[in-house]
């Protein structure tokens, strides 16, 4: 597309964002009681940010405007921001980290597609040179070090060569008996021809007889590959099959990949120029105007001088350098108004003079008047039903669309067609820097003009400076200094450098390679049913998609944006929980590959016999700590994390002390702050062998991955066969796979196509298409995961915090009640404790 069609695209998303802006800011003011009413209105304003995300998202990427560029991306980090605090005020609302709109994107006309979490491009492309080098280190220390991942390589044992022989000849007698049958059947078949004539011979054969045989058989199978031909278009036209060239990529596509990858070339280009511009036309300006702003700043100030000493009958005090110095006074007001403030300023004080008496003389207000307030103030928080909590995004949002109603609505840029940098708008922010820098000079200058005027005018000397309160002034600070400092956390390694503690974890295997895997490989379908089976108080298992979108939402935006890190509501820990092979795994590797982020490995396995005793294993997460905060983002990875909170501990695993990071891991999610864009992600497949409270307390946010639902396989089978050179006809019916295959996960779905689809098996396709049955064969030796097994996820997330107040609220309990409760039993155990 074009650069006008992109500037299109973003006015037309920009009257949406203004358009929705409206409406929140109405919505915030007015108080709701009606539960569904809320959700709907939440769940609206949800999907439209989505769609303007996108929008932005995709316009952000192509756009080559520099200045343009740059509010774009603020107004980007707004919405994505905003999604999240959405998603935090459903969550809230409906007590469960799954929403289900098909309702709303039904009215909306939307399809589910339309509601999938886009992940920003400028994540991985403003530090790709930065990724690439670090990966660079790590393959170079892995191979130093020798822990590289070797390929695979398949053994072949040597064979006698008296063996050999016999091999070969065994085969090729083979080959020969198979000649000679051959050749014997064909013996056989003309001799019994030779008989049948023999016989048949003194009949006259019927020349009309045949060729209407003949023409009978031609015309059934003209007739057959007629119907075919026509049912094929059929299905086409009723959109129940693909046209035939859907799966190859088209000439256009391939053009506009092409013009994409030029935009960004011209992207870096313009960025380059618009920060050299950013130099040298700030330099111009100090030559050309840099006199007389200065001349312009004295008048102005002398003038301040004059007439507040014929106002007042004395000179000002000007402001110190800490204050802002005289910007405070003149900024964007004209002498004129200065004036004015004086004389408002004097008024202002004899009122308050007045005011301070009056108040003097009046007596207090009884209590009792202030106990019937404050039970009427309850009352009426009572009364007022749900309120939308503030946004911190909002402002940035609607900031960000001043700026463009302002500056790019209606400007004209007929004249800039290549769409480079205005120098016009740097000249003016320019001008503001160097205004601000030699106010700072004029200042100095000015201080010591009005020390001159009042020792001549007024004869005023400035009081002497005390040196005692100097002394005293340096001993408190220097007591406030070293108190700040003991509070600090001591730097078990500060005589080292990053490098060296980089190596040193990936040589000891805590800092490994992350899988190059897009969260897009995490196939799935969207729940078509969520909304109709919470109406009939039925619970019903997350989609993958929906996972999907949780992983987006919880680890890649924040990780990706630090703006969006430090204001979106904080997600320091995530729980993935699920049965074997569903992908929890690959969702981490996702996690990383979309953000560039750096992965740790502290699982139980991993750690063991590794920085031995408690102040080696300090000294592990002073390292682990200090090396992902420096390379932040990271994601800190516990695998089978349920081992680090056992209830009870297997005798085979006593060895490796699994439960090593039990007390350390809440003392490093109270370190962790808004600025570290770190992640703690940990992966199950039975939680229910750990301590359940003490779980709860480290994983902030807890995600039940399910086993794939019917939609969901049908999807599976057949991008997984396609993507491993399998091609699908109609001899293969993947409907009935999909149905077969209840209960087994992706990655059955994945081994069984991997050993199906081999190097033979695709070369002999063309002759010998897939059927169902080659892949039903391989699933026979496989264990699929069973109801029993996914209702026990369901019972044990049900006593997880939410799921308890989920619970409580589809039963019409209060969750309230119970917080009191829990709080009353804990002191209750405290007073038992210290008796």
């Amino acid at each position: 597309m074009s650069n006008a069609m992109y500037n299109k695209m973003w006015h037309q998303t920009q009257e949406a964002l203004n358009s929705l802006l409206d409406k929140e800011s109405q919505n915030m003011m007015e108080s709701q009681s009606n539960q569904v009413f809320i959700f709907q209105m939440l769940a609206t304003f949800y999907i439209k940010y989505v769609q303007i995300f996108r929008n932005l998202e995709d316009v952000y990427d192509q756009i080559v405007h520099p200045q343009k560029r740059i509010l774009i991306r603020k107004i980007l980090d707004g919405v994505m921001g905003r999604v999240l605090e959405l998603k935090n005020e459903m969550v809230e609302l409906e007590l469960t980290e799954f929403h289900y709109f098909d309702d709303i994107l039904q009215d909306l006309k939307l399809a589910p597609q339309q509601l999938d979490i886009p992940i920003p491009k400028y994540f991985l492309k403003e530090k790709l040179e930065v990724i690439k080098g670090r990966e660079k280190i790590l393959a170079q220390i892995l191979a130093d070090t020798g822990l590289d991942i070797p390929e695979k390589k398949y053994t072949v044992k040597g064979i006698p060569l008296e063996e050999a022989v016999k091999l070969i000849q065994i085969a090729e007698r083979a080959r020969q008996g198979r000649l000679r049958a051959m050749f014997m059947k064909q013996i056989f078949l003309q001799e019994y021809r030779a008989k049948q004539a023999k016989i048949l011979g003194e009949k006259v054969a019927d020349v009309g007889a045949a060729a209407l045989q003949i023409q009978k058989v031609w015309r059934g199978f003209h007739q057959c590959k007629k119907t075919e031909k026509q049912r094929e278009e059929e299905m086409i036209f009723l959109g129940m099959k693909p046209p035939p060239l859907f799966n190859e990529v088209s000439a256009t596509v391939i053009q506009a990949e092409k013009v994409s990858s030029l935009r960004n070339e011209v992207q870096i280009k313009h960025e380059e120029n618009y920060k050299e511009a950013l130099v040298t036309i700030k330099d111009d300006l100090k030559l050309i105007e840099g006199l007389d702003i200065k001349e312009n700043l004295q008048d102005q100030i002398r003038h301040w001088f004059i007439e507040c000493r014929n106002l007042t009958g004395t000179f000002p005090e000007y402001p110190n350098v800490e204050e802002g110095g005289s910007a405070i006074i003149f900024s964007n007001k004209t002498p004129q108004q200065v004036t004015e403030d004086i004389i408002a300023n004097q008024e202002e004080e004899e009122k308050n003079k007045k005011k301070n008496k009056k108040k003097a003389t009046t007596s207090k207000k009884p209590k009792k008047e202030k106990e019937k307030k404050g039970t009427k103030e309850k009352n009426k928080e009572e009364d007022e039903g749900w309120k939308m909590s503030p946004s911190v995004f909002l402002s940035m949002m609607e900031e960000g669309n001043n700026v463009y109603k302002d500056l790019w609505k209606n400007k004209d840029e007929s004249w800039n067609f290549p769409q480079d940098y205005d120098p016009e708008l740097i000249k003016q922010e320019k001008r503001k820097e160097l205004e601000s820098e030699i106010r700072v000079q004029v200042d100095e200058l000015m201080r010591q003009e009005l020390k001159n005027l009042k020792l001549a005018v007024d004869r005023e000397k400035e009081p002497p400076v005390k040196a005692a309160k100097k002394k005293g002034g340096k001993k408190k600070g220097k007591k406030g200094k070293k108190g700040k400092r003991g509070k600090k956390d001591k730097d078990l390694t500060a005589d080292r450098t990053i490098e060296s503690l980089y190596k040193e974890l990936v040589e000891e295997g805590l800092l490994i390679q992350a899988l190059k895997v897009n969260l897009s490989d995490y196939i799935g379908e969207y729940s078509y049913l969520g909304t109709t089976l919470r109406q009939v108080s039925i619970e019903p298992m997350p989609s993958l998609l929906d996972v999907r979108q949780l992983i987006a939402l919880y680890g890649i935006l924040p990780l990706g944006s630090a703006t969006v890190h430090e204001k979106a509501p904080l997600v320091k820990s995530l729980l993935l929980a699920g049965p074997s092979g569903v992908g929890k795994k690959m969702l981490v590797h996702a996690i990383c590959t979309e953000t560039g982020a750096n992965l740790f490995n502290l699982s139980a396995a991993n750690i063991a016999g590794k920085y031995p005793g408690k102040n080696g294993l300090q000294m592990m997460l002073h390292v682990v700590i200090k090396v992902a905060r420096e390379l932040q983002p990271s994601v800190v990875w516990i695998g089978d994390t349920e081992k680090t909170f056992y209830k009870k501990v297997p005798s085979a695993e006593r060895m490796i002390e699994p439960k090593r990071l039990k007390k350390q891991l809440p003392k490093i999610l109270r370190l962790l702050k808004p600025d570290d864009r770190i992640l703690i992600v940990g992966t199950t497949q039975r939680p229910f062998d750990a301590e359940l409270q003490s779980f709860c307390r480290v994983y902030q946010k807890i995600i039940l991955v399910p086993r794939p639902d019917y939609a969901s396989r049908l999807v599976l089978w057949r991008q997984i066969i396609q993507r491993n050179g399998g091609i699908i006809t109609n001899a293969l019916n993947i409907s009935s796979l999909a149905k077969v295959t209840d209960g087994f996960t992706q990655g059955h779905i994945v081994e069984v196509v991997q050993g199906v689809l081999t190097d033979r098996r695709i070369r002999q396709q063309t002759y010998k298409p897939l059927t169902a049955a080659e892949f039903v064969t391989m699933l026979t030796s496989m264990s699929p995961v069973y109801q029993e097994e996914e209702d026990s996820f369901k019972d044990w997330y049900a006593k997880t915090p939410m799921g308890k107040k989920r619970a409580l609220a589809l039963t019409g309990g209060d969750t309230e009640k119970e917080k009191d409760k829990g709080k009353k039993k804990e002191k209750k155990g405290k007073k038992e404790k210290k008796k």
